[in-house]
């Protein structure tokens, strides 16, 4: 059985990750996707190891990483390989593995239909979306819809589309890439600051509040705002400004914040709509991705996690596999489901409010030795329940489903 994987990567990544190795782009596509799998960025190759023991052959494409699908088709003698669509050669690769199923990690819908149209052997399609869901129609060409979020996977579903709740994991390989030594660094975050409804108007506030108390570091996308990021951000004070004008004369934010594009800044203050918090700007540093993120945390005391705005009930995302699958200290928001994933105060320290945040965090920057060791339990847990592997039985099944599914409307036919 063949899973196909199609993802992209993030611009920024890839401009630091090609920056940093200007020789790598006229590798073969072998070589260089292996030096992408090696840093850690994403899911690269963690499923193709963890399901192959299920049965399951997988290829996993980055579909945008220009130089490394160029180098494909140049492996194969393409006369344009130069100038070819990017996402042609995709539709190559494809109909080279001749997939059984795809995990379509994308939204391009025009793609999708693509895929299936020209590529006889797909027999189904699953998706993937974090707690932050984007206004697409995808979602209506899915076979099954996984998210880490529950809070998504209601929306979903009371939508009507096949939706399941479907957790993050933690590669323990990435250890053995990771330089070990003493923790340098005391309290760190790791994270967007969108300032949009549903994505990170409490982190920005809580991260302001700590910011004044403690030596905060925030690794962050926002601390690089261009010309365009300000100009985008006049039109955001001039939507802003007209809702509020609506809203005086009675038409509802709720109602505001329904509409397409615009209801992402319904209810903001103006201040609110600029790209940056300036009361933040002295404390961001660069955005980092894979191993050096990985070797951040792993550098880090501390490390805060903030659940999107998108996810108020649920803990779901990311950083709680991350930092404890490499032993700093995990500060996390409560959330009602965290006790079943980590023993709060004693694998995770947990917080119900930014003032209890910056009272733990000022308590564990003074007892080190409960740190460290609240880092090397949540690690124990994490390495031994939440890795790829550990997950990969439950994703098998999910898989073999669509398979079933697909057999049985098959001979209904």
């Amino acid at each position: 059985m063949k899973l196909l994987i199609i993802t992209s990567s993030y611009a920024r990544y890839l401009q630091s990750f090609y920056g940093s190795r200007p020789e790598l782009g006229a590798c073969t596509y072998a070589v260089q996707k292996e030096a992408y799998e090696q840093d850690a960025f994403g899911w690269s190759s963690c499923w193709r190891d963890a399901l192959r023991p299920h049965g399951w052959d997988v290829l996993d494409i980055i579909w945008n990483v220009e130089p490394m699908q160029r180098a494909w088709a140049r492996d194969r003698g393409m006369k344009q390989w130069s100038t070819v669509d990017l996402k042609q050669i995709l539709l190559l690769q494809a109909k080279e593995f001749q997939p059984d199923l795809v995990w379509f990690d994308e939204y391009d819908q025009a793609l999708l239909h693509a895929l299936r149209r020209d590529i006889p052997s797909i027999r189904g399609v699953l998706g993937w979306v974090g707690s932050a869901m984007p206004k697409t129609e995808v979602w209506s060409d899915l076979d099954l819809i996984l998210s880490c979020a529950p809070e998504s996977v209601t929306a979903l579903q009371q939508e009507g589309y096949p939706a399941r709740c479907f957790p993050h994991s933690f590669d323990p390989t990435i250890l053995q890439r990771l330089d070990k030594r003493e923790k340098s660094l005391e309290i760190t975050f790791i994270g967007q600051l969108l300032r949009f409804n549903d994505f990170h108007l409490q982190r920005d506030a809580l991260l302001e509040l700590l910011s004044r108390q403690v030596p905060l570091a925030i690794h962050s996308p926002s601390a690089s705002t261009s010309r365009a990021d300000h100009l985008k951000s006049l039109v955001k004070v001039g939507v802003n400004l007209g809702m509020r004008g609506l809203t005086k004369l009675g038409v509802s934010e709720k109602s505001l914040r329904g509409l397409p594009l615009l209801g992402v800044v319904a209810g903001l203050t103006p201040e609110q709509c600029w790209p940056v918090n300036p009361r933040l700007r002295p404390f961001l540093k660069p955005a980092l991705f894979g191993l050096e993120m990985f070797q951040l945390v792993a550098d880090s005391l501390l490390a805060l996690n903030i659940h999107a705005d998108s996810s108020p009930l649920f803990a779901s995302n990311m950083r709680l596999y991350e930092v404890s699958g490499v032993g700093s200290c995990l500060v996390s928001d409560w959330k009602q489901n965290l006790h079943e994933i980590f023993e709060p105060d004693r694998e995770v320290a947990v917080f119900r409010s930014a003032e209890e945040c910056v009272e733990k965090v000022k308590w564990l920057l003074e007892h080190r030795i409960v740190a460290e060791e609240m880092g090397r339990a949540a690690q124990r847990r994490t390495l031994e329940n939440y890795t790829f592997a550990h997950r990969a039985p439950g994703l098998a099944g999910l898989l073999q489903g669509l398979l079933d599914a697909s057999s049985r409307g098959s001979k209904g036919a």
